[in-house]
């Protein structure tokens, strides 16, 4: 080993040191996509730093963000997890909580019982570890939405937060939150799986406060990278990392843009549900246009006619940070692209569902196949190579 382990507290310092993030989108599911993109950014940047098998996304990230399936994967990659060990952990977890049940049919009730989704959480996060706690290697961010009080909450380990700690009136800090808890939050999708109820305040002599979470996805921030860049650089957030092309690395990875015309298909009764997944679809392009907008990126793609890929456009004229995007279309078209032996009509339709166990093996061979044609080493600015010891 040539470089250095950073501890969470050096990898969030501000220091003047360039800095790295991951950012994960939710999707549910189709999370294993994402594990087939992570694979192939795991090897190179491990060959990169001539590394062997103990090389860890952790080592080189220095904050992982992520919303919903993307929260599970963040956390497990904060907490030292290997790409390959978390494919095979969450391939499991798929298989036990998207378990369907004739008694949990209708549209008032959770498809999904959450007992099983926290027990596989507890297992492969630690049923004591916090958010706060030793266990994570790096800088974590989970997006989640507080519904009782309408307001998307960005949950992290960032030691010097002003939430962080306890602070008077009872109120527990947010490094005290079970890190299962908080990544239940996060995935805790409407019509999928009831809201996760976290204590913010005990009570002393006055009623405790509980608030009432969902999954982040709901919030404008199911792609986490600009919720991440203003937890970095803004002055509120107390992180204050400085910004520019050599000194700020976004490496954003999706769970598969889903077909419209599929994800928006069904009766009447799923309008409401169809208008939600409208607006996340509308948010996620905000996301990459705002981040395209702000960087320098050669994974840069058109976002329609009218501003091109806006490589030539910058706010202020300048660009703010390098940025990296990876995903894999879920249209029909696309999806024979990228893999001419699934010709199935049935089967590539059914790509675009969030809790469908059975497509997580095609999902993950896509995710590899894309991350082949798509990811390239050289992406990786040499200004963010880890420093040699």
């Amino acid at each position: 080993m040539n470089y250095s382990i950073r501890t969470r507290d050096q990898h969030l310092a501000n220091d003047g040191t360039p800095k790295r993030i991951l950012a994960l989108d939710g999707g549910g599911l189709r999370g294993i996509l994402t594990l087939g993109l992570l694979q192939k950014i795991e090897n190179d940047l491990r060959a990169r730093h001539g590394a062997g098998d103990e090389f860890r996304l952790c080592h080189y990230f220095d904050l992982m963000a992520g919303t919903s399936t993307g929260a599970i994967i963040a956390a497990m990659l904060a907490l030292g997890w290997s790409v390959e060990e978390l494919r095979r952990k969450y391939m499991d977890l798929g298989q036990r909580v998207f378990e369907k049940s004739l008694l949990r049919q209708g549209l008032l009730r959770a498809k999904y019982d959450e007992v099983k989704l926290v027990a596989e959480l507890k297992k492969a996060l630690g049923a004591g570890t916090l958010l706060g706690g030793p266990e994570l290697k790096t800088g974590l961010l989970v997006m989640t939405k507080r519904m009782d009080t309408g307001s998307p909450w960005p949950l992290s380990n960032h030691p010097r937060g002003q939430y962080f700690g306890t602070r008077p009136g009872g109120v527990i800090g947010n490094g005290q939150y079970p890190l299962w808890q908080v990544v239940r939050a996060s995935t805790a999708a409407p019509s999928f799986f009831d809201p996760e109820r976290i204590t913010i305040a005990k009570g002393t002599g006055q009623k405790s406060v509980i608030g009432e979470f969902v999954d982040g996805g709901v919030s404008p921030y199911n792609n986490p990278a600009l919720a991440a860049v203003m937890f970095a650089t803004m002055e509120g957030y107390r992180v204050g990392w400085p910004m520019g092309p050599d000194r700020l690395l976004v490496v954003s990875v999706g769970t598969g843009a889903a077909d419209p015309a599929v994800a928006h298909a069904g009766l009447a009764a799923k309008q409401a549900l169809n208008a939600l997944l409208s607006l996340m679809e509308d948010s996620a392009v905000l996301q990459e246009t705002m981040m395209q907008w702000l960087s320098v990126s050669p994974t840069a793609r058109s976002l329609d006619r009218q501003v091109g890929d806006l490589s030539n456009d910058a706010p202020g004229g300048a660009k703010l940070l390098s940025y990296l995007r990876y995903n894999v279309s879920l249209t029909d078209a696309s999806i024979r692209d990228l893999d001419p032996e699934l010709k199935d009509p049935k089967v590539i339709e059914g790509l675009s569902a969030m809790d469908a166990p059975q497509n997580m093996g095609v999902l993950h061979r896509l995710g590899i196949l894309a991350a082949e044609r798509d990811i390239h080493a050289a992406h990786f600015p040499g200004s963010f190579d880890l420093p040699s010891v």
